[in-house]
């Protein structure tokens, strides 16, 4: 097997890895945030949970797959790893950036469940009721 190929494997495991890893952490913690959104509503949230991370599956493991070409020829052991270091890298930032994307997405969906729950506008004064003369 050659230092390309290698390099190659190590990345796919590394990225694939992290993608996993990532996508439970989101699916464990998340299935509060979703329970709460959907006022007590379990099945509800699992199912939506679960879509989630779905979607967070086919689009990482999209960018692993378009971005695995290193357009260069891998030689030497060094080449390997400043190769490894930048694909993970990315892999990383894009993990990140859908992180706070799921977040973001959960924050605005529990605004709008708590928004829903109160009246559209507040109070902001007292008019008191006068008695009519008979």
């Amino acid at each position: 097997m050659t230092i390309g190929i290698s390099t190659y494997l190590i990345y796919l495991a590394v990225s694939i890895a992290l993608t996993i890893w990532v996508a439970r952490t989101l699916h464990k913690n998340g299935r509060v945030f979703l329970v709460d959104v959907f006022h007590g509503n379990e099945a509800l949230a699992d199912s939506v949970n679960h879509l989630l991370v779905v979607g967070f599956y086919l689009i990482n493991f999209g960018y692993v797959s378009l971005a695995l070409k290193l357009g260069y020829v891998v030689t030497t052991a060094e080449q390997s790893i400043e190769a490894l270091s930048v694909k993970v890298g990315l892999v990383l930032l894009v993990l990140g950036g859908m992180h706070f994307f799921n977040l973001f997405i959960f924050s605005r969906m529990r605004r709008r469940s708590v928004v829903r729950d109160q009246p559209p506008v507040g109070p902001d004064a007292f008019t008191p009721v006068q008695q009519q003369e008979a």
